[in-house]
């Protein structure tokens, strides 16, 4: 009886400590999936249903909006618009803010790469809303209210949080290799791309997923950037 009463003590407290862990997972799933489920049932509903009871399932499964949207002429022209813009932006992360990083990372101790990798450090605390206007105003200025500003403007932003990921994950690679391609004639460039790159591919992937995600998804951005023509429109403008 005496060894038995301490086993279902440490029963009860397992199951107490797994109850408590799992309101909180039980939580973030519904969060996450209960939006997924009102996008899909709303879709595969007519608007009259949708109106009618909007958290109900479909009666009937109807693909007649996804047919709407595909009829438009301007779909094909703003899905292009979308890809083009995620994907040039996507290439100036995977390759120019691995090469800031490295620059930063394998110069830390001099002032200067110090203090530019603090400003990009710095920039991480500055909210967007704050720069809006002013940085509208510039590409205004520069003639670069189209396409090609707004991937300027986004390759701007994520030097800004991948910079500071970036050099963390570079400042813990070993320089042998760099060092061992160096003694046989490679230069910065080479030894870069040659020796560095394949070991950082996780950390690059990583920013790049994310970085493509809030590209293919943003509003507020090419809201400001493009409302001038809907023939540059993105998808979600559209």
């Amino acid at each position: 009886m005496t060894t038995a009463m301490p086993v279902l003590a440490r029963r009860r407290r397992r199951t107490i400590r797994n109850v408590l862990i799992g309101i909180p997972v039980i939580l973030g799933i519904i969060s996450i999936v209960f939006p997924m489920y009102l996008v899909v049932v709303t879709a595969l509903k007519t608007p009259p249903e949708t109106a009618r009871s909007f958290f109900a399932l479909p009666r009937s499964f109807y693909f007649g909006n996804f047919v709407e949207v595909l009829r438009k002429a301007e779909f094909l022209t703003v899905f292009r618009n979308s890809i083009y813009i995620t994907v040039a932006s996507a290439l100036v992360v995977a390759i120019f803010v691995p090469m800031v990083s490295y620059a930063i990372a394998r110069n830390f101790h001099r002032p200067f790469y110090k203090s530019i990798y603090f400003l990009f450090t710095l920039g991480i605390l500055i909210p967007f809303q704050a720069t809006m206007l002013p940085q509208i105003k510039i590409l205004a200025k520069l003639g670069l209210m189209n396409q090609n500003g707004l991937i300027v403007m986004y390759a701007t932003f994520s030097l800004i949080g991948n910079v500071f990921l970036q050099v963390g994950y570079i400042r813990k690679v070993p320089v042998d290799m760099e060092e061992a391609a160096h003694v046989d004639g490679a230069s910065v460039l080479k030894t870069f791309f040659l020796v560095v790159y394949p070991m950082i591919k996780p950390i690059v992937v990583t920013t790049v997923i994310i970085h493509t995600l809030f590209v293919w998804n943003d509003y507020l951005l090419p809201l400001l950037v493009l409302n001038k023509d809907s023939s540059m429109f993105t998808l979600p403008l559209f």
